[in-house]
Order: C-alpha cells, then sequence, then structure tokens
C-alpha cells in the first residue's frame, strides 16, 4: 500500500531540511505524533532507531535507512508480516519555495491487511505531516528573517 502528499513551503531549502531533521521536535509540529524518543541518539544518522508513539497505533521503533544531507530520508519500521518504508523528499523550486513530498509504503504478505484496517489514519497522519512540516519550515524562516532585520 502506497500513501503520498505532496506540498509546497514559502520557506527555502535551508529552514525546511531544518524542520526535517529534527526528527525529535516532530510532536511539537504535527498531531500525529505524541513522541519521538532516540534510541541510539537524536542525530539523522543511517542506522539511528526512534520509537515513535502516535495516537490509535502501538509505538513502534523506526530505523533510519537512507539519508541525503539538505534532500531527503527515509525510515522503517518491521512487524510480523508487514514492512514499513516512510520516505520524506525536499526539492528546491527555482522561485526559491521548497516542494516536500512525504509518502509511506507498507509490503509484506499482510500489508495488505493492516492497510484494511489502518488506511484512512494513515492517510490522514501522512498529510498532516506533510502540511506540519511546511508550517514548521515556513515559521522558521519567518523567524531568521526577523532577526536578520532586527540586525542580530
Amino acid at each position: 500500500m502506497d500513501y503520498e502528499e505532496t506540498t509546497v513551503a514559502t520557506a527555502g531549502i535551508g529552514p525546511t531540511w531544518a524542520a526535517l531533521a529534527d526528527v525529535t521536535n516532530y510532536p511539537r509540529w504535527t498531531a500525529s505524533m505524541t513522541s519521538v524518543e532516540p534510541l541510539d541518539g537524536p542525530g539523522l544518522v543511517v542506522g539511528n532507531r526512534f520509537r515513535i508513539r502516535q495516537p490509535g497505533l502501538p509505538p513502534t521503533v523506526w530505523r533510519v535507512c537512507d539519508v541525503r544531507e539538505r534532500e531527503s530520508f527515509s525510515w522503517e519500521a518491521t512487524a510480523p508480516g508487514v514492512r514499513t518504508l516512510a520516505y520524506h523528499h525536499l526539492s528546491g523550486e527555482p522561485d526559491g519555495t521548497t516542494r516536500i513530498r512525504i509518502g509511506l509504503r507498507q509490503t509484506g504478505v499482510l500489508a495488505g491487511l493492516v492497510a484494511l484496517f489502518t488506511r484512512a489514519r494513515t492517510r490522514r497522519y501522512v498529510a498532516m505531516e506533510a502540511a506540519g512540516l511546511k508550517a514548521a519550515a515556513e515559521a522558521a524562516a519567518r523567524s531568521e528573517d526577523d532577526e536578520a532585520a532586527d540586525g542580530r
């Protein structure tokens, strides 16, 4: 099963990547996560694991499997019969905005069954995460602009 959401932030790639890479702060900008606990350190580093708690879902451990600085990262979680891969892609646009693409792919013999029970929630959570990242990046960019205007 595949789920994907795309949006465009008025913020540049720098503030957008900063918000995306700071995974332990996701609960501040998306209600789809109540906590992100680092198990191997807080950095977005291949191999690092994070325990994520989401409303209505069991706590899940996600392992970072790919990081491309200022461009993308993905992490995966496994359960009996299901492998879930979540990906996050950023692309800078010529007008200085940033295209955000967040998606989730479930595979395995039980993926269809899991999707039957979680499809609506998964779609809603992916949409919430894309919108939350957009808002967090734009807030960070405004803060940077305010600091620059104040001469700090």
